[in-house]
């Protein structure tokens, strides 16, 4: 596996997603990521930490030079748990869990992002505003609501399928509801 080759994958796969989102600094990602799947085997099985790392750095090059937050999500065994800096999680109002991921529990990808972020934590859910799903392991659960299905044009990253989604407001009201900024000069009657 070729992980230069990875990590410029994965660069401009979160460049594109983060386009398409229109994320903004402050804003959060929610990256889920199956090393064992980038690999070509099954979910959970061939976990590697240097594919980890690869991704990481592709992922933190474009998070440092757009501002946003990026939360990385542990696998089932964590009950899909997420490792994101402490400030994020203050700014958020999240609550801190106690546990450390390693890669038979956690995930490679989690594993090595709590070794790398300056202070980690781990939170049991969030409603991040754009995220990126690299090898389907289902990161619906931690995206605002609601959810839109974006089209990167990188459909893979290695062996891995992947989904992107960003999010919108609800959009509520009936008949007489307006979902643009209605000039100043115009009234509502």
């Amino acid at each position: 596996m070729d992980l230069s080759a990875i990590e410029q994958e994965v660069r401009q796969l979160v460049e594109e997603v983060a386009g398409l989102a229109e994320l903004r600094a402050g804003q959060v990602m929610v990256i889920g990521c199956s090393t064992s799947e980038v690999l070509g085997k099954h979910i959970g099985k061939a976990g590697s930490r240097e594919v980890a790392a690869a991704i990481y750095r592709g992922i933190r090059t474009v998070q440092e030079q757009r501002g946003f937050a990026v939360a990385f999500q542990c696998c089932e065994h964590l009950n899909r748990a997420l490792v994101l800096e402490r400030e994020v999680m203050e700014r958020y109002g999240l609550e801190e869990v106690s546990v450390v991921p390693v890669p038979t529990a956690g995930g490679s990808m989690a594993a090595h992002a709590f070794t790398q972020l300056a202070d980690a934590v781990v939170v049991e859910q969030i409603r991040a505003h754009a995220g990126i799903d690299i090898g389907d392991t289902l990161i619906g659960m931690h995206l605002k609501q609601v959810a839109v299905p974006v089209r990167p044009s990188q459909r893979t990253v290695g062996e891995a399928h992947v989904t992107a989604a960003r999010t919108r407001p609800k959009l509520i009201g009936g008949a007489r509801a307006v979902y643009e900024v209605v000039p100043q000069n115009e009234s509502c009657t």
